[in-house]
């Protein structure tokens, strides 16, 4: 059990790394505009997603917390 809570709060770690080097992301959206009979149009829309600071913070000081505490675990 030691071992999956260091494991879980390394991977959160890193994700609030990641989330803190990299705030946000593009994506395409895929959306659908006309529909005649079994003929559809599509419109493929970029979009851009941004991770708010506090879930970074979040996910860092969680981390941090399992690392901790998974070390200290009997």
């Amino acid at each position: 059990m030691k071992r999956v809570i260091v494991v879980l709060g390394i991977l959160l770690f890193l994700l609030g790394i990641v989330a803190l080097v990299h705030p946000s992301f593009d994506y395409h959206k895929h959306e659908e505009v006309a529909r005649i009979g079994p003929i559809t149009a599509t419109v493929d829309k970029p979009e851009t997603a941004s991770i708010p600071l506090g879930v970074t913070v979040a996910l860092l000081a969680s981390g941090l917390v399992l690392i901790f505490v998974g070390a200290r675990a009997k």
